[in-house]
């Protein structure tokens, strides 16, 4: 995801697709973990992510796929940049995944997150994990609470 003329208007007169797409490039500066990992972000709206990553050899376990924790990790970056769309400083509050098919090194991984409600502070995120094929292979839900503070 690239920057774009967005860091220069003022965030009063920004779309919330704009507002949206600024927050995720604030975010993605400072996401030391997701840039380690190799995750790339590749759309944020409103209420909306949409991230990636190459399962290196490294993110393989004992069976030789890839470990829960690295794919958990994916969704819950995705799941973050969705719900901070807003410019409200929010963090999970709670969350689970659901795992429906291995995955192999080599892959590609994508997660999308949706928004299903945003209620005051609490909002309900779905994170689809797909692998190169379109596959579902994890699902995973996410509570998230919106904190004092903006991203931008």
């Amino acid at each position: 995801m690239s920057q774009t003329s967005t860091a220069t208007k003022a965030v009063s007169e920004m779309t919330p697709e704009e507002l949206a797409h600024a927050t995720g490039v604030a975010m993605y500066s400072t996401d030391r973990a997701s840039q380690w990992l190799g995750m790339e972000l590749q759309e944020v709206r409103p209420g909306y992510a949409r991230m990636s990553m190459r399962i290196r050899d490294e993110f393989l376990n004992g069976h030789a796929i890839c470990h829960g924790g690295l794919m958990f990790t994916l969704a819950d970056s995705t799941f973050a940049f969705a719900c901070n769309s807003y410019n409200v400083v929010t963090v999970a509050a709670g969350c689970s995944i659901e795992f429906l098919k291995p995955v192999s090194g080599g892959d590609t991984l994508t997660a999308e997150a949706q928004e299903q409600v945003l209620s005051g502070r609490h909002g309900i995120y779905d994170i689809r994990l797909t692998n190169s094929a379109g596959e579902i292979v994890a699902m995973f839900r996410g509570k998230s609470a919106q904190i004092k503070g903006n991203v931008v």
